[in-house]
């Protein structure tokens, strides 16, 4: 019996880039973003962001003041990052972006005081070796004592599976109306869940259609901890929200804060 083939977490996120930051403004909006602009403000040295995107958290701690490379796998992610950051005249010190792989980071040993994976970035690496090769990724480029935050989206192997559900209606800044039709799959054996997504734009008679899908993989709190510990971080907290409360397992969300050893 053929073993059945791991999705690729990288899949999907070329053509998710035109959606994203509508999706995002309905969802989960910006209230991650005080969250990590103060995390920064308190760290000595350069900021690091793993999969940066279309620069939803760079762009504004950049504007705060804090110096922030953001690097991420998607040319057409970064393209969308590129134009906002022109746009809102950031200077390229505050806010550098790079073409890269996490789990083989092209950035300099020590260089960051802080790294961040925001929002379920981390999910992404769907096999356990991607996961081992980026936590090494990130040690190598953290300096001793810097810290490591890590937002995860929290235990979607329980949500329920759906086919074909409309998710999110809505218009853009150019006024076409856009509607997100999503199918929900499990897959138990390897811990994924894969969001089949269907993104359909129309304006005036034209109408436009994209199909891709999405795969995350997840871990429990403790899981992670204990993979990020064996990297070479030591714990600093677990919590739960924004605010800083404290983690438990139907928490909201999941943060874990550590420090390079």
């Amino acid at each position: 019996m053929t073993a059945r083939r791991v999705s690729d977490g990288a899949a999907g996120w070329d053509e998710y880039a035109a959606f994203y930051d509508w999706e995002n403004a309905r969802t989960l909006g910006r209230r991650d973003v005080p969250f990590w602009r103060r995390l920064a403000t308190q760290v000595d040295g350069r900021v690091l962001e793993l999969g940066c995107g279309t620069g939803r958290i760079l762009l504004p701690l950049a504007r705060a003041g804090i110096a922030i490379t953001g690097v991420d796998r998607s040319e057409p992610m970064l393209a969308f990052a590129r134009r906002r950051v022109r746009r809102s005249r950031v200077t390229p010190l505050n806010a550098g972006l790079v073409r890269g792989d996490i789990r083989a980071l092209p950035l300099r040993r020590a260089a960051f005081g802080m790294v961040i994976a925001p929002y379920g970035m981390l999910q992404s690496l769907t096999r356990a070796r991607d996961l081992a090769q980026a936590l090494e990724s990130v040690a190598r480029v953290l300096r001793k004592g810097g810290v490591f935050g890590i937002d995860l989206v929290p235990d979607l192997p329980r949500w329920r599976e759906y086919r074909n559900r409309v998710t999110l209606r809505g218009r853009d800044r150019a006024g076409a109306a856009i509607a997100l039709r999503e199918s929900v799959r499990q897959d138990p054996r390897h811990g994924l869940t894969i969001f089949d997504q269907e993104y359909s734009r129309r304006l005036g008679r034209r109408t436009e259609t994209r199909r891709f899908s999405l795969t995350f993989r997840t871990l429990s709190v403790p899981e992670i901890a204990a993979r990020v510990e064996k990297a070479g971080f030591a714990m600093d907290a677990a919590l739960g929200d924004y605010d800083g409360g404290p983690w438990d397992a139907r928490a909201d969300v999941w943060i874990l804060l550590a420090r390079r050893c």
